[in-house]
């Protein structure tokens, strides 16, 4: 059964000057990527695998091309406008926590929910620590936390507004391997309760194994997209 695409990319370039010389990150990439759907991002370092998901999310301008996410084009979104699309459409989860060292766990999360104008920053913020199995440290700061559960927090900070994309950059790269796996597989257990869409950038062929589709970056391109299921196809 087709879906219809939540996110288009349109001959993506990306290039940077270095001393005189233009680099290129990113050669021409297009693609659909269906709501929904778990896809990963796998490449070799350089390959152009994180500056493709600041683009998609937004946090990044390319050079060249359109992006379109959720039917809203960015072109021509100023930066604060871009911010606020980000903040009613988006999740981003990184391998670093960029947690307010300041505030608590219920705090952390209820704060982008309290920006977003919701009365019920902090059920909300309550219930999704619940989710990510951390109700009895709500009142922890994140020096009180192993990085395991501070890990958790962002991921609660990140799908408290029930984003349409969910961006996760290596989220275990800061985590010890059995935790990581711990991580990944509550990352993949909320986005399916949620039913958000899922793009993973990862190096791990196991963990990206388990998306519904697979993109493998290499020197700028989409060299290999590999469709798990074949119900992935994205409507026309």
């Amino acid at each position: 059964m087709n879906k219809k695409a939540i996110l288009k990319l349109n001959d993506i370039h990306l290039k940077f000057k270095t001393h005189g010389h233009d680099v290129n990150i990113l050669k021409g990439i297009n693609l659909d990527i269906a709501a929904g759907r778990s896809v990963a991002i796998l490449g070799p370092s350089g390959s152009g695998k994180s500056s493709l998901m600041s683009i998609m999310s937004g946090l990044e301008r390319q050079t060249e091309g359109q992006v379109e996410v959720a039917g809203q084009s960015f072109e021509g979104l100023n930066e604060d406008a871009l911010a606020l699309f980000r903040r009613d459409n988006i999740g981003i989860i990184l391998q670093s926590f960029h947690l307010i060292p300041t505030m608590n766990a219920i705090e952390n999360v209820a704060v982008p929910l309290e920006l977003a104008g919701r009365r019920d920053a902090f059920r909300r913020a309550e219930e999704v620590l619940g989710d990510v199995g951390l109700s009895h440290r709500l009142d922890h700061y994140p020096a009180q936390l192993s990085g395991g559960e501070q890990q958790r927090v962002a991921i609660a900070r990140a799908l408290a507004p029930e984003p349409k994309i969910l961006f996760a950059d290596e989220p275990t790269g800061n985590l010890d391997g059995k935790t990581g796996h711990k991580i990944i597989d509550l990352i993949f257990s909320l986005q399916e309760k949620i039913k958000t869409t899922l793009i993973l950038i990862t190096h791990d062929t196991e963990i990206a194994e388990r998306c519904e589709r697979v993109l493998y970056i290499q020197d700028g391109l989409i060299a290999q997209d590999k469709k798990t299921q074949t119900d992935q196809e994205v409507a026309e």
